[in-house]
């Protein structure tokens, strides 16, 4: 928000600029791995100077920044084991320096605990027992035309299961059934004065459930030979003391990807004109290494494909979750493995979308760093089973010299620990294994780090480039690379 990306890695919240390409600040609090990061967005359509964090440290973080740097942060504490999911809603009518929020967060306690901000002052008004399953995310919305909060819950039971606020307490109304597998993701959307649930599950599907406000229920309808779409009524009563009846039926299924769908979610919403205006578009992740975006046909109204992005091989597992910019130009998504993934919507063709250049780096804790002799480029080894290589980025038409991963020479399955370098373009790592890798450039590499950097090859490479192989390659269910087209195998085991 603000053109920036909140993420979350490792113990730390990064937020991370897409334009210029740079981290420009960082939140440390958190003393386990954070799960779920989300800005509070604020009903006047202001920018977003908060956001909120949960993690492994069974706690919630309540952030405030401003120009990228903390000002202050409200520790959320009541789970007893892993926060995995989260919602916000903000309840403020008019701008205010003070908002009072309610926030969802579920975890792996198997509870969901409902929480309120008013001013200052943060409290716990409710934890709701999801039995021996597990949630698996959360949305927040109002009731169409009241002001009574109504929450979304999708677990490993395949039911949506759905909570309104009721004298301060959260009380079930209604599961919806339809899903045939783990329920990844829920979220809502106002769209034309109705309320739109998205949700996705492992069971490679998408539904969109309608929720409208209706007449009670009759006992008969005399029209017994009508067909129509099933329907979920329930009814509540607004703070203003009236009972108002609503219906939930199912408006679409979408289905197009191959493997689990693991995120979808709403392009945000806007002001126009005065008003809050919701786009009707839809942006889904899954494992099978691609992202959608779906959108209704302007003549028929059926949803459908417009564009899809994604990988082609690789060593990805597929993407893990997916979001908007605000302007809906830009998607953002994250691999399985936790590398990020951007794609900007082209000026001439608004079908096409190119990928950018975005941030990289360890999924998990880097063991050991090491310079190469020249202090051309780094080299760097972590927990995650990859050994990394930076260098500087130098383009003709930018004075501005970035760093960038531009390399992945090992990719193992063990834990790295150690490295050296040997060379200028040979190290030596170790990992759990216990045993020791050699591993020499090819000339490929050596000439793309050239092109990168900026260093003609004669400078880079001082040695002769003749015996050098042309690359490399891993075969299957292998740890070691080894030379394609020339040479010997250049990666030697040393007990």
């Amino acid at each position: 928000r603000g053109g920036l990306v909140a993420f979350g890695s490792c113990r730390s919240v990064v937020l991370y600029d897409p334009q210029k390409r740079k981290v420009v600040g960082t939140l440390n609090g958190h003393t386990e791995r954070v799960n779920c990061v989300q800005w509070i967005h604020r009903n006047d359509g202001s920018q977003e100077t908060e956001l909120i964090s949960g993690g492994s440290d069974r706690c919630l973080i309540l952030w405030e920044i401003r120009s990228g740097k903390l000002v202050n942060y409200i520790r959320l504490e009541g789970h007893t084991e892993a926060v995995c999911a989260l919602d916000v809603l903000s309840l403020e009518h008019q701008s205010s320096a003070e908002s009072n929020l309610l926030i969802a967060s579920a975890g792996s306690d198997s509870t969901i605990r409902i929480w309120s901000r008013c001013g200052t002052e943060v409290k716990c008004l409710q934890a709701l027992q999801s039995g021996k399953g597990f949630v698996l995310d959360v949305s927040l919305s109002l009731l169409p035309g009241s002001d009574v909060p109504i929450l979304a819950c999708g677990g490993d039971n395949c039911g949506i299961y759905l909570y309104t606020q009721q004298d301060g307490q959260f009380q079930k109304q209604l599961v919806l059934q339809g899903h045939e597998d783990w329920i990844r993701g829920v979220e809502w959307a106002v769209c034309d004065g109705d309320l739109f649930l998205a949700s996705c599950a492992q069971d490679c599907l998408i539904r969109i459930w309608k929720l409208q406000a209706t007449l009670p229920p009759l006992l008969e309808t005399g029209e017994e030979d009508v067909i129509r779409l099933k329907e979920n009524i329930f009814t509540v009563n607004d703070n203003g003391g009236l009972d108002i009846s609503f219906a939930v039926t199912l408006d679409s299924v979408l289905a197009g990807h191959e493997n689990w769908v693991c995120a979808v979610h709403w392009q945000p919403s806007f002001f126009k004109g005065g008003r809050r205006e919701q786009p009707r578009r839809l942006l889904s992740a899954s494992m099978d290494k691609t992202v959608i975006l779906w959108s209704p046909d302007e003549e028929s109204g059926v949803w459908l494909e417009q564009v899809r992005v994604g990988e082609v091989g690789g060593n990805t597992l597929g993407f893990f979750d997916c979001c908007f910019s605000p302007d809906g130009t830009m998607v953002l998504a994250h691999a399985f493995h936790g590398a990020l993934h951007l794609w900007k919507q082209t000026s001439v063709n608004k079908r096409d979308w190119a990928p950018q250049v975005v941030i990289s780096g360890h999924f998990n804790s880097v063991q050991d760093v090491n310079w190469d002799p020249e202090g051309e480029f780094i080299i760097t080894v972590g927990s995650d089973q990859t050994t990394r290589l930076f260098a500087p980025w130098k383009r003709k038409d930018q004075p501005e010299v970035t760093w960038h991963e531009v390399a992945r020479p090992q990719v193992h399955g063990y834990d790295m620990q150690c490295l050296a370098m040997i060379g200028r373009f040979q190290f030596v790592s170790g990992a759990d294994e216990k045993v020791l890798r050699v591993f020499t450039a090819p000339r490929n590499f050596v000439e793309n780090l050239s092109s990168i950097s900026g260093v003609s090859l004669e400078k880079l490479y001082l040695g002769e480039m003749v015996g050098l192989p042309e690359g490399a390659a891993v075969p299957a269910l292998g740890l070691s690379n080894k030379a394609v087209f020339q040479g010997k195998a250049l990666c030697v085991s040393l007990c």
